[in-house]
């Protein structure tokens, strides 16, 4: 169970939690607006991310909180951080330090590859097949 929190209680109460206490964040880069990451926060970690200016995540594997760069170096120095409209996700803008992916790459999501999805254009309202990417 993840620990107690000092987390402001009118930021708390806005939160939309899964049934481990946690919300998601995305993690952008603030000036280029290249998504790195999701990770996953409880209260405290939010807290830590709201009050320290370092980005701070639940591991669901290990149990425990963790901050990004500890051991890696690979910092994610806060620039803003943001709820979404249903209060279950989280923006968090940073200035990254290094690769944000523990495999070594720029984004999370350079290794798993484009999934060919259909692109769809907008001015096809009448939602037929649109050309693979």
């Amino acid at each position: 169970m993840p620990p107690t929190s000092a987390l402001a209680p009118e930021i708390a109460e806005r939160l939309k939690r899964d049934e481990h206490g946690l919300v998601a964040a995305v993690v952008q880069q603030h000036d280029t607006g290249e998504v790195l990451m999701v990770g996953w926060m409880d209260d405290e970690a939010l807290h830590r991310t709201l009050t320290t200016g370092r980005a701070t995540f639940w591991s669901r594997s290990r149990s425990e909180l963790w901050r990004k760069g500890d051991t890696s170096g690979h910092t994610q120095h806060v620039k803003s951080v943001a709820l979404d409209c249903d209060g279950d996700a989280l923006l968090v803008r940073v200035d990254q330090v290094g690769p944000a992916c523990h495999t070594g790459t720029r984004t999370c999501f350079e290794a798993g590859g484009d999934l060919g999805a259909v692109v769809g254009d907008r001015d096809d309202a009448r939602g037929q097949k649109g050309e693979r990417a």
